[in-house]
Parts: structure tokens; sequence; C-alpha cells
């Protein structure tokens, strides 16, 4: 079994460096606007004659985009002798060499992905909210990002390396050279280096000032060691209720009422920026838009926020990893996270709390470890009824923080509702499983230089931590 992971770093390019990254962000947004007008023009000529083609998937946009890229509506360059006849010198994109080609075609599947989900999403059959058509992207977007794919030739070595010659802080992409690392790179050169990890794409995007390098990786499955044991069909225990809050961030409990985790005082890193965020967000608004001052007075606000994402990430990483390896059965409820934000009340605590992400985080973490997390039906009322008598209390508001049934119990209503998960995920016999997400996270995967006599090449050691949470969060 092979996972898909992704390791981040924080690179410090040069000032050179910086400008060639620029230009192949440039390049991909150029390359999206080019493909979605070209979509957008076939659409509308389709309207009067029925035998236009429309370039749809990403297939057909990147051999479009091929070809129009060295025509002369794509640029010309005239020449003008002594003698004053004019001809024409190049004819093309002249600066098309000058980056990576697959920056090109990556945009192009970008866009065939986004018109895809604006059809699928049209005709119903995607999950979630509904979703527009594509629209161009701007030059002065906040995030300028760009995708490369990584070649493996035989006998040759791969176009995006980790490490090497020039450093072991240091990655080498085509077309841009090697960019020195901020971060240690040891856990993922150990990887490459036993041949259990092969990187698939890199990521490159500008947040907060800094550019940052994600790497998509196709990596061994985790040492059996690092497994939970494996129970038997006829065994309905070890379920452990997982209840997510605003006053207690999370509360786990399993079947018989007894708590196994109470996290009371999350790190809500939105609440604690928001005197600061305000500050900067005035000072950009104040500042006359173009102007330097303005772009500073920006970039300030950014760094903050980037600050506050990495602080929550960091937190639910925690969380996320402290459950996956201590329990291998967990019940979740089916929140509507999309439909609470719409509460005016509610919705900044929620954001802050990243409820979904933590969901996620989770899924892919007990997958990695052979658990099995299941998703309670969004429709059964784990708050209203009593863990003892199962007796429902519909008058049960937000603001009661204790259940209190006819019969005269009185529970703590957060471990109440964990109490009422975990007894949901035994009384189930068919219960529906939450997929894990196909490209997630890994973090501080350790890897042994070699094989040992108990531990084959392509698999981790069985006292290397899996999901440490000491290492550069995604």
């Amino acid at each position: 079994m092979v996972r898909h992971t992704s390791f981040r770093f924080c690179l410090d390019p040069t000032v050179e460096q910086q400008v060639v990254l620029s230009r192949h962000a440039g390049a991909a947004r150029f390359a999206f606007n080019q493909c979605l007008h070209t979509v957008k023009s076939a659409l509308t000529a389709r309207k009067t004659d029925a035998s236009v083609v429309v370039p749809w998937s990403g297939f057909d946009l990147i051999n479009h985009f091929n070809r129009w890229k060295k025509t002369e509506d794509a640029g010309r360059v005239f020449v003008v002798d002594q003698a004053g006849t004019v001809a024409v010198s190049v004819t093309g994109l002249v600066w098309r060499d000058r980056v990576s080609q697959q920056v090109f075609e990556e945009a192009a599947i970008d866009c065939g992905r986004a018109l895809t989900g604006w059809a699928e999403s049209r005709r119903g059959t995607r999950k979630g909210r509904r979703v527009g058509f594509p629209r161009f992207k701007k030059k002065t977007v906040a995030v300028r990002s760009f995708r490369l794919r990584n070649k493996h030739s035989r006998g040759k070595r791969p176009v995006i390396r980790v490490g090497g010659d020039d450093g072991p802080r240091s990655v080498t992409l085509p077309k841009v050279g090697t960019v020195k690392v901020h971060d240690d790179t040891r856990r993922l050169r150990r990887m490459l280096g036993t041949g259990s990890a092969k990187i698939l794409f890199a990521t490159l995007g500008q947040r907060g000032g800094r550019w940052w390098v994600t790497l998509n990786v196709e990596a061994a499955d985790l040492h059996p060691g690092l497994h939970h044991q494996p129970r038997q069909t006829t065994d309905r225990g070890g379920w452990v209720g997982v209840d997510r809050g605003l006053s207690a961030f999370l509360v786990a409990a399993t079947s018989d009422g007894c708590e196994v985790a109470r996290i009371s005082d999350p790190p809500k890193a939105l609440a604690a920026g928001m005197r600061k965020q305000r500050r900067l967000a005035r000072s950009v608004s104040r500042k006359m838009k173009g102007s330097n001052n303005r772009r500073h007075s920006a970039a300030r606000l950014g760094r903050h926020h980037t600050r506050v994402a990495n602080i929550r990430h960091h937190f639910l990483h925690q969380v996320s990893t402290e459950l996956v390896k201590n329990h291998d059965r967990l019940v979740l409820e089916d929140l509507n996270t999309a439909g609470m934000l719409r509460n005016r009340c509610l919705a900044r605590a929620i954001s802050d709390a990243g409820w979904a992400e933590l969901a996620r985080m989770v899924s892919y973490k007990q997958a990695w470890h052979g658990g099995t997390v299941v998703l309670a039906d969004r429709w059964f009322p784990s708050s209203q009824m009593c863990s003892r008598c199962d007796t429902r209390n519909r008058e049960l508001t937000l603001a009661d923080r204790v259940f209190r049934c006819g019969n005269g119990h009185e529970l703590d209503r957060d471990h109440n509702a964990a109490t009422n998960l975990a007894a949901w995920g035994e009384h189930h016999h068919h219960p529906q499983v939450r997929e894990p997400e196909v490209r997630a996270p890994v973090i501080n995967v350790r890897r042994r230089e070699g094989a040992g006599p108990h531990i084959c090449v392509g698999e981790t050691g069985p006292d290397d931590a899996g999901t440490d949470t000491h290492a550069v969060l995604v």
C-alpha cells in the first residue's frame, strides 16, 4: 500500500531566483486565462455555428495552447533593416522558452478541472456547494502559484531533487535551479534515499511574503508496528465518540461514559489576533491604491493571516495525532459546517475552531494506521439524548451546558454527546465510513538510512513516528 502525502518547506531564494519564480507564476496565470478565453470564445461561436468544437478537457486545452503559442496570434517581432524593409523575425510567445513548459500544461489542466467542476455542479453530481463558471485570474492576486511535474528517466536523476551537491537544505527545480530551503529536509531525504518515496509534483506559491514549495510524494505504507491491531468482525467494542464544540473544543468518551480526552482551552489564534488584524486592515485602507505604502501594508496583513493559519494547523495536527495514536475506532459527527457559518454570531468562532479540517486530518491519519473512522448520521440527536436512559430533551438550547433529562440525570453536555456517539458506533452494524483524503500531508515521517535485519527498504521502522507534530506543518 502506498500513500500520497506532501511535504511543505519554506524557501530562501536569491533576488534573481525570486524573479524567475514570479515569472513562472505569471506564466501559469497567463496560460490559465488564455485557455479560459479560448473556451469562452468557442462557446460564443457555437451559438451561431454548431460545428464549432469547444476544447473542454485538460488534454484538449494543452494541445490547443501548444499550437496557439507558436502562431502569430500569440505574438510577433518585427525587424526593420537599413533599407526600410519590415520582416517578421519571431512568431509566437517570445518568452515561452524562459519558463518551463510544464507550467503551461499544468495551468491548462487546472482550467479543465475548473470547467469539469462547474459542469458537474450544474448537473448536481458534484458534492458541496454549487460553484460558478471559472473566472479570469487577476495579476494582483494575493497568492501566486504554479506546479511542476517530476520526470523519472531510467538511468538519470529526477528533475526535482531534494538535497544533493549544493547542500542538504536545498531543492532543485527545472528552469529555476537549486534553491535554498529554510527548513530541515532530513526526513524526506531519508525516504528518497531508501527508495520508500518518490516525488510526483512540486507546487510553488507565495504566501505571507515568503515562497513555499509543497512536494507531493508517493510514500510507502507505515511500518506494521505503527498500525493498530486488527479486530474481529464480531467485535463491536472499542469505539470512542468525539464531540466538537466551542465551549470545549473537543471531548472524547467511550460508550460506558469514560472520558478519555478533553480540550477546553484551545489556542484561538483568530480571536487573539483580531485586535492586530483590525489595526493592520485599517492601515491598508488608509493608503492610496497602487502605492508602495499600500503594498507594504497589505504584505504585513498577509503575514499576520499566515501566522494565524499556522498556529491553527499546528494545534489541529497535535489533537488529531493524539486521537489516532491512542484509539483505533473513532466516531465523528457529520456537522454541516458550511451551514453553521451562516450564523453571523458564531461564524467567526466556528471558523477559528477548524472542525472540518480536524475531521479531514483524523480521517487520513487513521487510514495510515489501519484504524476506522465512522461518520454518525447528521440528524442523530447526540446532544439531546440521555446516555443513561435514552430519554430525549428537545428543549435543550446552546446556552445549556448541563444536560438534564426527565428521570433526574444531570450530565455534562459535551461528555453526554461524546458518549452517545460512541454508543452509536457500537449499535450500527454497517456505519458510513468516511473516506480518507487522497492527497494528505505527511508530518515528520522518519525513515531509516538503509535496510536492517528486520526492516525492508521501502517501509518505516518500528520506532518511527508516523504523524509527529514537531516538523514542518502543512
